[in-house]
């Protein structure tokens, strides 16, 4: 999805990015009582009509109802220089990156293209790897300037785009997390804890083992739908709020022995 390259000191290392991730979302159309697809129109309600696309023009709303318009031309102006490089500013210790701040997620290829030898993209892939680093810097993509994080994954480098820190929303605002009253656990809860914990625990992360279970769902009962199939309706589970902490932890731990 872009070429360029990363930068640091005097290396250039011309690369290519692609997406690593990709929604698998079940998406809906919107439809009338007879099934025909809905359309909308952009209206304009102060002149109660429909406005054509040449005529749509972006605005910025700083009071109620009352907007300055911001056209191509302004945009221009404060356009970010693309340099096609991704500029790395400093390399700090892997457990530096906090996952909150991870948006989205790129691999990062050698662009062979430019570059028959990738002696420079393994350097760095080797040297990220024994020292346990990972590089920050900047990059412009679509004339937006974005922070990111350069890792090694597996063989390769993968790039993490990051929300800035004033993007990040304080805890302290979540009216619950702001009022609520820290309690230490007693001796035989944190005990008792410590034993579940360690026996759930897996000596490796192997994510294969789970699937989007609602997603399969949906997919069996539109394939029954369109089939003319009747759709059997699945029990709902009651959770019941834990009322005996010590209790629920040491039932917890026999139905863990039981299972295993």
């Amino acid at each position: 999805m872009w070429k360029g390259s990363i930068s640091f000191g005097l290396v250039n290392i011309p690369i290519a990015i692609y997406l690593a991730t990709e929604g698998k979302e079940f998406s809906f159309n919107q439809l009338c009582n007879k099934a025909h697809r809905i359309r909308y129109k952009k209206w304009c309600p102060v002149e109660d009509r429909e406005v054509s696309y040449s005529e749509i023009k972006k605005g910025y709303e700083i009071a109620k109802d009352e907007y300055i318009v911001i056209d191509k031309f302004d945009l221009d102006k404060i356009k970010l220089k693309t340099t096609n490089t991704i500029d790395i500013k400093e390399f700090v210790d892997e457990k530096e990156l906090d996952p909150i701040l991870i948006e989205k997620s790129y691999y990062i290829a050698p662009d062979n293209k430019k570059n028959k030898n990738d002696r420079a993209y393994s350097l760095l892939v080797k040297v990220l790897t024994d020292t346990k680093k990972v590089a920050v810097g900047k990059v412009v993509l679509k004339d937006k300037e974005h922070l990111v994080v350069i890792r090694p994954y597996q063989r390769e480098l993968v790039m993490h785009m990051l929300h800035y820190l004033d993007e990040i929303r304080p805890a302290d605002e979540i009216p619950e997390l702001k009022d609520m009253q820290r309690v230490s656990p007693d001796s035989k809860e944190l005990s008792l804890g410590k034993l579940l914990v360690e026996n759930m625990s897996s000596q490796h992360l192997d994510l294969s083992k789970y699937s989007d279970a609602y997603t399969k769902e949906l997919e069996k009962m539109v394939d029954s739908k369109a089939k003319g199939k009747p759709i059997s309706e699945k029990p709902v589970e009651k959770v019941q709020e834990t009322q005996d902490l010590v209790a629920a932890l040491k039932a917890s731990l026999q139905h863990e022995a039981k299972s295993k």
